[in-house]
């Protein structure tokens, strides 16, 4: 007799959505943190944004060149736990080098500020996205929606940990850190103690739905184990699939406006001038950011596991046009419309970075999500990692309005590109490269929302 569906993710699945919070955390921390708000200490917007966009270019081509190899890696969870601990250390090394020195010591900062860079981008967007997707390929979009809350709630409470580093009026930097440092150490420590690679070898279902005996869903996972070696969705097809191109390129650019624009914040919020009081100045402002940012990752993570990926990032596609079309229209005397703006950026902030995982899940099999999704995210990131700098040179050269037109043209370039996305051909594909592997065809892409 099938067994009722259990609700919720289960205890060791809620622990992953902790460890992939913090890891997410661990991301904005170390690259947008100091990128945000502590840059004119360490040189300034354009030296620390230079560094962020090569270091995420770095990790872009480490992913592109894992990918291969994703299949036959034989822990995955391994590997993240590795790159967390190489973050933490990075981490330390920012907290406590003192780069706002001018010297040896402020290069040595900025090493430490771009290697740290690569391996937050390795740990949480990637090693653990992929874990994701092992243990929940049909909810990921409900996980990820829940997991990258983490990006408001840290954005939310920045500027009050930043004000704490300048109190006094003599910078201390390890403050406005320590707290995020040690909730990134206890997501970190769970994930070794308790979250294997998958939930079958913990005595666990994916999508914790236990419609079949222990002994069924392990041999599955082994069978799936060894499919993953010989996937025929390696890089060269992956990236002459046009419809691969079609999500992956706006999932980008939802990363590059939204990530881009909050690193901006602070210069954007200063041209309203006292316009701003009203919205309870910067800091009432950053508070908006984050409780609608905290609604739109979780409704939008509900929308993609409830009604299909596409739909969910056309939804998102849309709330990013709006918000280029208000901020551009806004003015000093007309702070309303910024602030609308900001919302709508806010919205789809943090579902933004679920579409990575989700997509790849979503449209292709389960033994090809890590090599798929291997190129996924770095491409998206890559777009993302472009963010900060092009929005920081708009805002010098053109100004803030500029930005958000520039947004609202790419909301409707990414509204046309998800449409044209057909999960059908993506099973032509498939079934392409199964018959010339000698693989057997199924109905497994059939239906895909």
């Amino acid at each position: 007799m099938e067994k009722n569906k259990i609700r919720g993710y289960g205890g060791r699945g809620w622990l992953l959505i902790i460890w992939i919070a913090t890891a997410f955390l661990a991301y904005m921390v170390v690259g947008n943190y100091p990128l945000n708000i502590l840059s004119d200490l360490y040189g300034g917007q354009q030296t620390l944004s230079t560094i962020y966009t090569v270091a995420s270019v770095i990790g872009i081509v480490v992913q592109l060149f894992l990918g291969n190899f994703i299949g036959r890696m034989k822990s995955v969870k391994k590997f993240g736990v590795i790159m967390g601990l190489l973050t933490i250390i990075a981490l330390l090394c920012i907290m406590f080098i003192p780069g706002f020195i001018p010297g040896p010591a402020q290069m040595l900062w900025r090493v430490a500020y771009g290697v740290g860079t690569v391996l937050s981008v390795m740990y949480g967007t990637f090693s653990l996205s992929i874990l994701v997707g092992q243990w929940f390929p049909t909810r990921k979009g409900g996980v990820m929606g829940i997991a990258t809350l983490a990006f408001p709630l840290g954005n939310g409470v920045i500027g009050a940990f930043a004000a704490a580093a300048f109190k006094g009026g003599s910078p201390h930097i390890p403050q406005a850190f320590a707290p995020f440092l040690v909730i990134i150490i206890i997501g970190w420590l769970l994930g070794i103690a308790l979250i294997p690679d998958y939930p079958e070898t913990a005595g666990g279902f994916r999508d914790n739905n236990p419609n079949m005996t222990p002994e069924m869903a392990k041999a599955m996972m082994e069978e799936e184990i060894e499919n993953k070696k010989t996937t025929v969705w390696k890089l060269n097809h992956t990236l002459t699939t046009r419809d691969f191109w079609f999500l992956t390129l706006p999932a980008g650019f939802l990363l590059m406006f939204s990530v881009g624009t909050m690193t901006q914040t602070n210069q954007i919020l200063g041209q309203m001038g006292e316009g701003l009081n009203r919205f309870g100045g910067f800091a009432g402002v950053m508070l908006m950011i984050m409780i609608f940012g905290l609604i739109g990752s979780f409704v939008l993570g509900i929308v993609d596991q409830k009604i299909g990926t596409k739909k969910s990032m056309v939804i998102a596609c849309v709330i990013m046009l709006i918000a280029g079309i208000l901020g551009a229209a806004s003015s000093p005397e007309k702070p309303g419309l910024l602030v609308a703006a900001l919302i709508c950026l806010a919205l789809f902030m943090g579902a933004s970075s679920n579409y990575t995982v989700s997509l790849a899940a979503q449209y292709w099999r389960r033994e090809d999500f890590s090599t798929v999704f291997a190129a996924v995210n770095p491409i998206a990131n890559l777009i993302s990692s472009m963010g900060p700098m092009v929005i920081a040179i708009i805002m010098i050269a053109k100004g803030y309005n500029m930005i958000f037109t520039t947004v609202a043209v790419i909301g409707v370039i990414s509204i046309i590109l998800v449409l044209l996305f057909s999960s059908k051909h993506v099973k032509e594909k498939d079934d392409k490269y199964r018959t010339a592997a000698g693989k057997p065809l199924d109905d497994a892409l059939v239906g895909r929302k």
